[in-house]
């Protein structure tokens, strides 16, 4: 019989793989906050354009429409804002309680 040839395999110790576990443990800590910041800041922007959008929109009802006040629901009937845009100006004006609302439910 042959003699089996005991082969050196070359590999990372089980604790060079903690080592790297902890490595990539701690830059995720310190990247996932900023990730979440960034995240919430683009929603807000993006919710305050909506808002621009749907009172831009009010002020085109009440120019072809001399007689009326703009609603958002009237705004959703005529079909130029969508019930998307109609609740992301609700949950604006929810958190940000201070400011007034220029387009009524």
């Amino acid at each position: 019989m042959k003699k089996l040839k005991s082969l050196k395999v070359e590999g990372f110790t089980l604790v060079e793989m903690l080592v790297v576990l902890l490595i990539i443990s701690v830059l995720m800590l310190l990247f996932v906050p900023n990730l979440t910041k960034q995240k919430e800041a683009v929603t807000e922007k993006g919710n305050a354009a909506v808002v621009k959008v749907v009172e831009s929109q009010a002020e085109l009802f009440e120019v072809n429409h001399t007689n009326e006040k703009a609603t958002l629901s009237k705004l959703i009937n005529e079909g130029t804002i969508t019930d998307k845009q109609a609740a992301s100006y609700k949950a604006y004006y929810a958190k940000h309680t201070k400011e007034a609302r220029s387009v009524a439910d």
